[in-house]
């Protein structure tokens, strides 16, 4: 990794366990942790093939699966990834970092239909390395695909940005709402939804 993700950075040692142990409690509890899973469904076929990128504990790409998708989840955490394996065996988890992402080498090598972005993850990657990690992520997903990329309005990264490196990926917006749910869009949101396609041609 040339440089470590702010999730790295900027969070204690303790973090990932945390964050592991809060969502392992939330679905204990039965709470809803498939909302974003539920609007990817929407974007795409029956079985489709869908990269769930920064992929956390696992809990978007087992719900896509759990939809009959075939699922390929990627994080940089290590931590994050064993716990997902052990919870959700169903998708194949990764470690690996986004702006560097290379699935091919992994032996993914067929393009995906979907990804999808949930969990505020382009506020955690290192400083500088979103327009490359929406690069990376576009080429893998097939010409006429979509992303949906979901995070917060005051993380750190401007929406202006985010959209301009979004045409820069050879991406085109679509659609933007203010919740996974899809709430409509405003300019005070707090919170952006964007999907995204690669264009056919």
């Amino acid at each position: 990794m040339a440089n470590p993700t702010r999730w790295a950075t900027e969070t204690g040692p303790e973090h990932s366990q945390w964050y592991i142990d809060r969502f392992r409690k939330l679905a204990a509890e039965g709470a809803d942790l498939a909302g974003e899973a539920r609007l990817v469904d929407t974007l795409v076929a029956p079985g489709s093939r869908i990269l769930d990128a920064g992929s956390g504990s696992g809990r978007v790409g087992a719900a896509l699966a759990e939809r009959g998708h075939t699922v390929v989840g990627v994080d940089a955490d290590p931590a994050l990834v064993e716990a997902a394996q052990a919870d959700y065996p169903g998708p194949r988890w990764l470690v690996a970092d986004l702006a560097e992402l290379d699935l091919p080498a992994l032996g993914e090598v067929e393009p995906f239909d979907a990804a999808v972005l949930a969990g505020n993850v382009l506020a955690f990657v290192a400083v500088g390395t979103e327009p490359e990690v929406l690069r990376r992520i576009a080429g893998h997903v097939r010409p006429d695909g979509v992303l949906a990329v979901g995070f917060g309005t005051e993380r750190g990264y401007p929406l202006t940005a985010f959209d301009a490196d979004a045409v820069a990926a050879g991406l085109r917006l679509e659609h933007r709402f203010a919740t996974w749910d899809l709430r409509p869009w405003h300019d005070d949101a707090d919170f952006a939804v964007s999907v995204l396609r690669r264009p056919a041609s």
